[in-house]
């Protein structure tokens, strides 16, 4: 080989390396990307878990609906508490770490209190 070719194959070279250098750190950024989402949705795959895992027990415990029929006196009640429960239930999702909000309902709070929500519970 000569001078000149072995310059410029190692100049080819070099500039493969640059490319497959970049193609890396592209590479490096999506990995990155999918471990932070990864982890979000573990968060957010518990925070369900802990919900079911209440809701099933607290299922348990309720009144079936042959005792509420009964009882006259619980059909009057149930509506009332349909109303406060309504409330309670979002309340009770927004301190789980969910939105409440009409612009992100039901996306994971990752970043403290949002406003929206926070003036929905308000009113």
């Amino acid at each position: 080989m000569k001078n000149k070719d072995i310059f410029t194959h190692m100049q080819a070279v070099e500039t493969q390396m640059g490319d497959i250098h970049g193609d890396l750190g592209t590479l490096k950024l999506e990995v990155k990307k999918l471990v932070e989402e990864n982890q979000r949705l573990l968060v957010e795959n518990e925070q369900l878990r802990k919900i079911l895992k209440r809701e099933s027990t607290e299922g348990r415990l309720a009144l079936t609906s042959a005792d509420k029929a009964s009882n006259p006196l619980l059909e009057g009640k149930e509506i009332i508490d349909m109303v406060g429960e309504g409330y309670d239930n979002l309340a009770r999702l927004y301190h789980e770490g969910f939105h409440i909000c009409n612009v992100y309902y039901g996306h994971l709070r990752t970043e403290g209190d949002c406003l929206f929500c926070l003036s929905f519970l308000n009113k």
